[in-house]
């Protein structure tokens, strides 16, 4: 299983944020420049977060983007639930009319490990906040 560009732009680019919080908006050009991240596509990645409510826009000369809340509130998996929707490894555990296996749930003899699967994803992305990225990055986690 591989987590996809957007994700990984998504969560390299909102630990910039945080790494830059106290220092007011920062432009989305330099996030794009020093993550060597295509503008264009971080502006769709950005369109995403912010409408999830993770990022606040400040327009004007001095404006860019900042965090919508302390680094420390934001998790990992909210950032890639935000972008990519939720964390579904498998096509049966998506709560989709189109799920082929929807009427095969009860007798289904796999789906307890896709679920426990899903469950343990979305336990360590959410454990991992943008302020403990920032800890590593510092050096001031072990």
């Amino acid at each position: 299983m591989k987590l996809s560009a957007r994700v990984e732009y998504g969560v390299r680019a909102m630990a910039v944020l945080a790494f830059h919080y106290q220092n007011g908006p920062l432009p989305l050009r330099e996030i794009a420049r020093q993550e060597e991240i295509s503008f264009q596509f971080l502006e769709q990645i950005f369109s995403d977060l912010r409408r999830a409510g993770l990022l606040e826009s400040v327009r004007g000369v001095r404006g860019g983007y900042l965090l919508a809340r302390p680094p420390a509130e934001i998790k990992v998996g909210d950032i890639v639930r935000a972008v990519e929707g939720p964390i579904t490894p498998v096509d049966c555990l998506a709560d989709s009319p189109s799920s082929e296996c929807r009427h095969r749930k009860e007798g289904c003899l796999t789906r307890q490990v896709w679920e426990r699967l899903r469950d343990r994803i979305n336990e360590v992305l959410d454990e991992v906040s943008l302020a403990d990225l920032t800890d590593f990055k510092t050096g001031s986690i072990d």
